[in-house]
């Protein structure tokens, strides 16, 4: 990802910034990991004062500034108990954004995940799963939001399909027709009334030194069910160690507790639909590396499935 750098921020909007603030911006260090296009700063101002700024606009993507006005709201209706950062600020200049949020003094989990980090992060999320969810909060119906799985499945053209490894492209051609209806069903599967972040991998996690997990970017911060997010978290998991024992994890951890008999399955399936028809997509602006991504991510989450239906 090639990142906004801070001096290229249009100067209204880094005064406007500086003002949400309370003083001027001393130093800024980019940030170089994530999927987003746009600026991505820890600052700090003359006090010492420390934040991290998100920014994009039209001009760098024609999405990250929606994104962006959407992490604001959600971030700012989260529930004092959830650990994300704090929203400290919005502010706005022509067609540019920026999010001011609490600088986290934290790492990102180690990729392979280690155990000992995996289980204090499956423990977070079991724990947001059991906050309840205050009706005004500014998400989005989790069912709504993966209702176009099934539609992402039926535009693949099954002919016309690239080579991918381990015959997965042929497991896809068989199956085209399962694969869509699973993901077409898993849409009752995660009805629910608990916080679901959405896009739980380990660029979206922080761990503090005692250990304390911080959950950051919200933009697709949803309501449906509280197993949803340790799920999607298994595929970031086996992304990085194939060999990784998910199905153990699945079966033990109590995050885990009331998922119905073949939701997985199906909700793995709608993954996949999501994963595979977005990285047959033209790249979007700025973003180079995204649908390598999302065909890596695709393969992972098929793979899984494909275990699942055979075994």
């Amino acid at each position: 990802m090639s990142r906004v750098q801070w001096h290229e921020i249009p100067p209204p909007l880094r005064a406007a910034i500086e003002g949400v603030l309370g003083e001027p911006v001393a130093a800024a260090h980019s940030q170089s990991g994530g999927y987003s296009p746009g600026s991505a700063d820890r600052v700090v101002t003359a006090s010492g004062r420390r934040a991290f700024v998100k920014s994009a606009g039209l001009s760098v993507n024609p999405d990250t500034p929606g994104i962006h006005r959407a992490e604001a709201a959600v971030t700012a209706s989260l529930p004092p108990a959830i650990p994300a950062p704090a929203l400290l600020g919005f502010v706005e200049h022509e067609d540019w954004v920026a999010l001011v949020l609490e600088d986290v003094e934290a790492r990102h989990p180690s990729t392979p995940w280690q155990p000992r980090e995996l289980e204090a992060v499956l423990d977070a999320l079991h724990v947001m799963g059991s906050t309840p969810l205050p009706l005004d909060a500014a998400v989005s119906e989790l069912a709504d939001a993966i209702a176009g799985d099934a539609d992402l499945w039926r535009a693949i053209d099954t002919s016309t399909l690239p080579p991918l490894p381990r015959g997965i492209d042929d497991f896809v051609r068989a199956h085209h027709e399962e694969l869509t209806d699973a993901a077409a069903r898993a849409v009752a599967d995660v009805r629910g009334d608990r916080l679901v972040h959405f896009d739980t991998r380990a660029d979206n996690i922080l761990l503090r030194e005692d250990d304390s997990v911080v959950f950051v970017d919200w933009p697709w911060g949803a309501r449906g069910v509280p197993w949803f997010d340790a799920l999607s978290l298994l595929i970031n998991v086996r992304y990085y160690d194939p060999d990784a024992d998910i199905e153990g994890i699945v079966s033990r951890h109590p995050v885990f507790d009331g998922m119905a008999a073949g939701a997985a399955t199906r909700v793995l399936a709608g993954f996949a639909g999501l994963f595979l028809g977005s990285s047959l997509r033209p790249d979007p602006p700025s973003m180079p590396t995204l649908r390598r991504f999302q065909r890596d991510q695709a393969i992972v989450t098929l793979d899984w499935v494909r275990e699942r239906w055979e075994g």
